[in-house]
C-alpha cells in the first residue's frame, strides 16, 4: 500500500541512454509511480526550462550522461529528496552539497554487474581453453591444426582462478565459478573481511600469492588513486608462464607499457575489455599480438541488458513511494572504496 502520494519526478540522462533504457513499458511504470509533468525528460539541468522543472521535483531518475548535481544546480532543487541512478557509478553525479542535504542516492551497479560477470565467466572459460589465442594462430596456420599444442594445457578443470577485487562483479564471478571444476578461487581484497570471502567460496590471499599461483587472473577492483597501476611490471612477472590476465574493470589498474613488454615476450596472455588509455594508441603492440584479445569495452550492460538497471531504479522508486528502505543506497563513507 502506498504510504505517500506520487512524487514529482524527472528523467535526467543523455539521449542515447534515454532511448536505450526507457521505452513505453518503462515510461508507463514511471507514470504509475510518479508525476512527470510536461517536461518528463532532459539531458541537461542548466536551461531555463530544466531549472524551472527542477524546482518542482522530489525525485530524479538519472543515467549515463546526467550532469553532476553541483551546489549551484541543487540550489534550484529545494524539494529534491531522492536520486535513483539507472546506471553504475555515481561518482560524477554526487557532490558535497548533495551529501550535506542528506538526499537519498541509489545505484543500479548490482544490476549492471550481471552482464560484466557473465562476460567475465565466458572470458575465463575461453582463457582456460586458450580459445582467443588459438583463433589468432589460425590466421597464420591454415594447412594444419598442429599448432594447437603450442599453447600448453587446454582445460578448465583443475584451474586456479584469481579474483582481484571482491566487488559487486567480483562476488558474482566467484558465484558463477562454482559451475566449473576449478581447483581453487583465490581472492585478493584488502577491504573485505576474510571470513566474508570464505563464506562465498573464495580463498583470501595476498596479491603476490594470488598472482604467483593463478592460471587465470581477473581484475575487478575499483579505479582509485591507490589502485592505479596496481598491476605493474613486478606483478606481471609473478604470473606463471601461460597465465592469462583478464581486465573487465578499469584500464588504469594495469601499467600498459609493462603489459605491452610482458605480452610481447609471449610468456603470458591478456584479454582486455578496458585499457589505459581507451582506446589504446594505434601504435600499441597489443593490437598485433596473437596472445592478446582486445574488445571495445563491451562487458558492461548494453542493449536489452540495460533494462535490468531501469528495473532496479524503478524498483527503488517504488520502494520509496511505499515507504520501504532502499535496496542499494550509496553511502558517502563507502564511495571511496567502490567503483
Amino acid at each position: 500500500m502506498r504510504t505517500r502520494p506520487r512524487p514529482e519526478a524527472m528523467l535526467v540522462m543523455d539521449a542515447r541512454a534515454f532511448g536505450m533504457q526507457f521505452g513505453p513499458t518503462e515510461l508507463a511504470r514511471l507514470d504509475d509511480l510518479a508525476a512527470t509533468g510536461e517536461l518528463a525528460y532532459v539531458d541537461e539541468l542548466d536551461s531555463a526550462a530544466a531549472r524551472r522543472r527542477l524546482r518542482e521535483v522530489e525525485v530524479l531518475i538519472t543515467s549515463w550522461g546526467a550532469p553532476g548535481l553541483t551546489e549551484e544546480r541543487l540550489a534550484d532543487a529545494p524539494r529534491l529528496r531522492a536520486v535513483f541512478h539507472s546506471a553504475g557509478s555515481v561518482r560524477h553525479l554526487v557532490s558535497e552539497e548533495l551529501w550535506r542535504r542528506d538526499i537519498l542516492v541509489t545505484t543500479a551497479a548490482t544490476a549492471n554487474a550481471v552482464a560484466v560477470a557473465e562476460f567475465t565467466l565466458a572470458a575465463i572459460i575461453f582463457a582456460g581453453k586458450k580459445a582467443p589465442f588459438l583463433a589468432a594462430d589460425a590466421r597464420s596456420h591454415r594447412d594444419s591444426w598442429g599448432y594447437v599444442d603450442a599453447r600448453g594445457s587446454l582445460t578448465n578443470r583443475g584451474r586456479v582462478v584469481g579474483i582481484v577485487g571482491f566487488s559487486r562483479v567480483g562476488r558474482q564471478v566467484v558465484d558463477r565459478l562454482a559451475a566449473l571444476e576449478v581447483a581453487d578461487v583465490l581472492v585478493y581484497d584488502p577491504v573485505v573481511p576474510a571470513d566474508e570471502i570464505r563464506a562465498a567460496g573464495g580463498t583470501p590471499v595476498a596479491l603476490a600469492e594470488l598472482l604467483a599461483a593463478a592460471d587465470i587472473v581477473s581484475l575487478h577492483a575499483p579505479a582509485l588513486a591507490e589502485s592505479r597501476r596496481m598491476i605493474g611490471a613486478a606483478e606481471l612477472a609473478l604470473l606463471p608462464a601461460g597465465a592469462t590476465l583478464i581486465n573487465t574493470a578499469r584500464g588504469q589498474l594495469v601499467d600498459t607499457p609493462a603489459l605491452e613488454r610482458e605480452c610481447a615476450t609471449g610468456r603470458i596472455n591478456a584479454m582486455l575489455d578496458v585499457t589505459d588509455p581507451e582506446p589504446l594508441p594505434a601504435s600499441s603492440v597489443l593490437y598485433d599480438l596473437p596472445n592478446v584479445m582486445i574488445t571495445p569495452h563491451i562487458a558492461g550492460s548494453l542493449g536489452s541488458e540495460t533494462q535490468r538497471m531501469v528495473e532496479s531504479a524503478l524498483g527503488e522508486l517504488e520502494r520509496y513511494v511505499d515507504g520501504l528502505p532502499p535496496l542499494d543506497p550509496v553511502a558517502r563513507r563507502t564511495l571511496g572504496v567502490s567503483a
